[in-house]
Order: structure tokens, then C-alpha cells, then sequence
């Protein structure tokens, strides 16, 4: 069986070594859920982008350590980056991947490459007392608004400065019944609109270091409170990453740059 290609890529990261690395596995034909969770696991990083031809599209799939998820930005853009990169796909040419939240366009503008996502917009909840103080001892910074996307919880704090030193309780964050927890502000930082941080040790991610699939969420929660189309944000992890965040009718176009890290193979026996 012939080796698979497989590259580390650094997405929303202008450098080596920043934003959120990502592994993309360049398949000649479709795999085994099974196999491609192993190879996940073993790759250890927040998400592993499987990509494989579909026609003149791409079939893309994405795994954590854990499980299958239904959407990522970070591996998208990594798996774009990849197939311009190996001269896969030329350069100039859009590129559709078929996935499991649809068709998503990458598009490259200059060095930056742009990401056609189905926005997630966030509804208010209003949880009692209690629950509002569970979320905040949870996550280790005190809500002011709570919302819930598609796959999400959104938390809106008062200060950059929380978000930054939020200590969450990773345990506690698993028991929440949904994919991740969003926590933002805005940002006291004028390069930026808003900043947050993701956590999501339910599917096997104690914290994402940049994650493109939660600005489909703060796009259009931040667009609506800033009257804003067209957004920087920053997300501060200890690694750190931009993501240009433009809205658009019912999609939100997320940009930034990658940086292909190193390349490898899956040999004969680990693709056996």
C-alpha cells in the first residue's frame, strides 16, 4: 500500500512555531473512520484534517485525539494550505472541500487564505443563579452574558484581562453538554475588536490554541454589538493567533496565514 503524506502546519500563524498547529493526512482514497481516529490519536494535536478526492472537490474530515467533529477552522485552512503548497491544486484556484457542515470554500487572497464558513450565530440563555455561578466556577471567570451556537457555549466577560487568566476547572467544563466553551471580551488591544479563549476537554481539547470554527460564533455575537462587518480578533492562548472575521448574509469569511511546519509519511504498516 503506498505511504500517505503528512504534513504539521501552523494555522492562523504568520511564523513557525505560533497559532495552532494542525496535522493534514493527504489521501489518495477514502479510509476507515476507525484508522483515521488512531492516526489522530497518535498525531496528539487538537485536530487532524483527513483530505481526499472527491471529483474536482475535496472530502475533509476532522479528528481530535478523541472524536470526529463536525467543524474546524484551524485544519481547514491547514489542509488548504497543504494542497496549494504540494502543488495539489494551483494556486490561484479556489479550492471546495465536502464536509460534514457542507461545501466550504478556501480561496487564497495574496498571503492570507480565506475560509468560506457557515455562520453560528449564538441565542441568549437564561440560566438561574446557580447555573450562572456553576459556568463561572467552571471556567474560573465570572459571565456576564451566557449564549449557546450550534456547538458551543458562548461566556461574555467584563475585561480582557479575565480572559487572559481564566483558570478553568477542565473536569467541571467536560460535564457541559456541548462541544467547547467560548470565553470573550473586547479588546484592549486597538489592533483588535474582541479576543477570546476556547476550551473544550469534552472531545479531548483541555484548550485550542486558535480556533477558526468558534469565530462562526463571535462574528456575528461581536458584528451585532460593534455594528461591525468586518472584525480582527485575537485569540490568547499562550501560542496566540489572528483571524481576520468578515460577515456575510448567513456565512462568515475567516482569514489568516499558515506555515507548513514539517513533512512526513505514514509507512506501509501504519497505513495497513
Amino acid at each position: 500500500m503506498a505511504s500517505v503524506a503528512c504534513l504539521q502546519i501552523d494555522a492562523f500563524a504568520d511564523r513557525p512555531y505560533a497559532g495552532n498547529p494542525a496535522a493534514v493526512c493527504l489521501l489518495q482514497h477514502e479510509r476507515d473512520a476507525r484508522w483515521m481516529q488512531a492516526v489522530a490519536a497518535e498525531m496528539n494535536l487538537s485536530e487532524t484534517a483527513f483530505v481526499c478526492p472527491a471529483g474536482s472537490d475535496f472530502g475533509l474530515r476532522w479528528f481530535t485525539p478523541a472524536v470526529e467533529v463536525d467543524l474546524c477552522g484551524h485544519a481547514t485552512l491547514a489542509a488548504a494550505h497543504a494542497l496549494w503548497s504540494e502543488g495539489l491544486v494551483p494556486g490561484d484556484d479556489d479550492i471546495r472541500f465536502r464536509t460534514r457542515s457542507g461545501v466550504l470554500t478556501a480561496s487564497s487572497d495574496g498571503d492570507l487564505i480565506e475560509l468560506d464558513f457557515p455562520a453560528t450565530p449564538p441565542a441568549a440563555v437564561q440560566p438561574g443563579a446557580r447555573q450562572i455561578a456553576d459556568i463561572g466556577e467552571a471556567l474560573g471567570a465570572e459571565p456576564l452574558h451566557v449564549a449557546r451556537s450550534d456547538f458551543d457555549l458562548l461566556v461574555v466577560v467584563g475585561s480582557a484581562e479575565i480572559v487572559r487568566r481564566a483558570k478553568p476547572d477542565f473536569r467541571r467544563l467536560s460535564e457541559i453538554a456541548a462541544r467547547g466553551v467560548i470565553v470573550t471580551s473586547a479588546s484592549d488591544d486597538p489592533r483588535f475588536d474582541f479576543l477570546s479563549r476556547f476550551f473544550a476537554p469534552g472531545v479531548g481539547v483541555n484548550e485550542d490554541p486558535v480556533t477558526g470554527s468558534a469565530h462562526c460564533c463571535l462574528g456575528p455575537y461581536w458584528g451585532g454589538r460593534l455594528g461591525k462587518t468586518v472584525m480582527m480578533a485575537f485569540q490568547a492562548s499562550s501560542r496566540g493567533g489572528i483571524v481576520h472575521v468578515r460577515l456575510a448574509d448567513q456565512r462568515v469569511v475567516l482569514g489568516g496565514n499558515a506555515v507548513t511546519v514539517f513533512r512526513g509519511e505514514l509507512t506501509r504498516a501504519a497505513t495497513a
